[in-house]
């Protein structure tokens, strides 16, 4: 247990400082505080010694240093056991300091001429030096922290050494953070030429913790990048339902960007991260979510819906009356919200369009490491389209063709994607053998392919999956092309009558 007798603040973000300092002050605690600090202090009636008292120095340039001086990290970093510290702090007339409270400039969270203006120097220091000295100091960042340090000092006198310990983790990890997020803005400027730096160190911050991993037995939590806090589903704000689930997150990610593709109005239904239902309509959104719950309505119970329209009564009805775990829109009208309170455990999110993901990399962990790539974000014109058989798509066949590509690049490997100019019929998701891809998605399609159109996420390795996608009734095929057989998958579309294009481009997705 080590009492506080002496604490040192400088703060940017002053929210609870006031209050936190004036019990401080009440327990007895003599504070020292930096200058625009010490004037909020002292506008709320609290006395407070000045640094410039202790360092003989004002602030200087411009408040670019202002702590930066041996007499403040003396006290900091002073080891109470060894007399030769203590002895020295007596000879220069320096006290020991107790408690370091700190946060630092908003670096990248605030418009500002010159980004370097909030790079703090002086906070990061006083941060690392009372948490390398945290056998003796205690050092607190975060807000959150202040009333449990406030209620351990008037039950016990003091501060434990177990407490002392956590706050210097968490002390470290922030000046970690803060560290990475300046790092990034320097690889942010060099664009390409640091996509893929030598040291990597994203800085994420926890945002929940979850109940349970994919399976009940595994502990997860949700973590936001720090750099695209304000994006993605750390953005959306939940209306009703139960807390977000570990696989409700993934589904979501996926719904979101799979609609993201679309700017008509779009209704994509997910279910274990794969769409098993995708749809446009210039119409209306309920029309939309109607097609795309008709591709396979038996996967779609217990999935995750994402519109990219505001949700009206009508289509809240519709949505109702499925059992669905998670819906994600732009917004609702007060009516849609009153039809999902009747769905308790329905999760209602709402994300505006703004606020989706952008291109950035994907992380995936391995044992021991990580892939970083990054996000297939390509997609391809109609120009780009390279036409190989004898027979060209129609417009229309062109429509459902560039239409179902979009889709297929959201569809697990080895993937096939059956559609119409304006909704998927059938998918098949995540075989191991292409054939097996398009079969599967033939059995899913429930009003059957005659008429519609193929995708397929890489080249066909022979022809019988062409074969085997002609016999369904599909007239046109986009694929990216590049195998070693692409005659005899061409050949085998001409006899069969179909329409196919090259795209060049391949969407594995892993």
């Amino acid at each position: 247990m080590k009492p506080i007798k002496r604490a040192l603040v400088s703060v940017f973000n002053k929210e609870g400082v006031v209050e936190f300092c004036q019990e401080l002050d009440r327990l007895g605690v003599t504070l020292l505080a930096s200058e625009g600090t010490g004037a909020a202090l002292a506008a709320a009636g609290i006395q407070a010694d000045t640094l410039s008292s202790l360092t003989g120095f004002s602030e200087l340039l411009s408040g670019r240093v202002k702590t930066l001086h041996p007499a403040v990290f003396a006290g900091i970093l002073a080891r109470r056991e060894r007399q030769e510290d203590i002895d020295q702090l007596s000879q220069m007339g320096i006290a020991p300091v107790d408690l370091v409270l700190v946060n630092l400039y908003p670096f990248g969270e605030r418009p500002t001429e010159d980004p370097m203006d909030l790079v703090d120097i002086g906070g990061s220091a006083l941060i690392r030096a009372a948490a390398k000295n945290h056998k003796d100091v205690a050092v607190v960042v975060d807000p959150d922290d202040y009333q449990p340090v406030l209620s351990e000092l008037k039950q016990k006198r003091g501060i434990t050494s177990e407490t002392r310990f956590r706050l210097a983790g968490k002390a470290f990890r922030h000046a970690a953070l803060y560290d990475s997020r300046i790092a990034d803005y320097f690889a942010a400027g060099l664009g390409e030429k640091e996509l893929f730096p030598e040291w990597f160190a994203p800085s994420f911050k926890r945002m929940a913790s979850l109940r349970y991993g994919e399976n009940p037995h595994q502990r997860a939590a949700l973590y936001l990048a720090s750099s695209q806090a304000s994006q993605g589903l750390g953005a959306a704000s939940q209306h009703q339902g139960k807390e977000l689930s570990y696989n409700n997150i993934l589904d979501l990610d996926a719904a979101l960007a799979t609609v993201a593709e679309f700017d008509l109005p779009a209704a994509v239904i997910i279910k274990h991260t794969n769409p098993c239902g995708v749809a446009v309509s210039e119409k209306s959104i309920v029309q939309a979510y109607i097609k795309a719950k008709k591709c396979d309505p038996v996967s779609a119970f217990g999935g995750v819906i994402a519109l990219n329209r505001l949700v009206d009564k009508v289509c809240a009805d519709e949505i109702s009356s499925t059992f669905m775990e998670a819906v994600v829109a732009p917004g609702y009208d007060p009516q849609a919200l009153g039809v999902f309170k009747k769905k308790k455990n329905l999760r209602v999110l709402e994300l505006a369009a703004k606020q989706q993901p952008d291109a950035s990399l994907v992380l995936r962990g391995i044992r021991g490491g990580l892939l970083v790539q990054q996000r297939d974000e390509i997609d391809v014109e109609e120009k780009g389209l390279k036409v190989v058989t004898k027979r060209a798509p129609t417009d229309e066949e062109m429509q459902a063709l560039r239409f179902a590509w979009k889709v297929c690049k959201h569809v697990k490997s080895n993937a096939i994607v059956y559609a119409l100019k304006n909704r998927v019929v059938g998918i098949g998701a995540g075989q191991m053998s292409r054939v097996d891809a398009a079969l599967l998605g033939v059995m899913k399609a429930k009003e059957g392919t005659r008429g519609a159109v193929a995708a397929s996420d890489a080249f066909f390795p022979f022809r019988d999956g062409v074969d085997t996608i002609a016999q369904s009734g599909v007239t046109a095929i986009i694929q990216p092309g590049g195998s070693i057989r692409d005659q005899q998958v061409i050949d085998a579309a001409n006899e069969h009558g179909l329409a196919m294009v090259f795209t060049g481009i391949r969407h594995f997705r892993h």
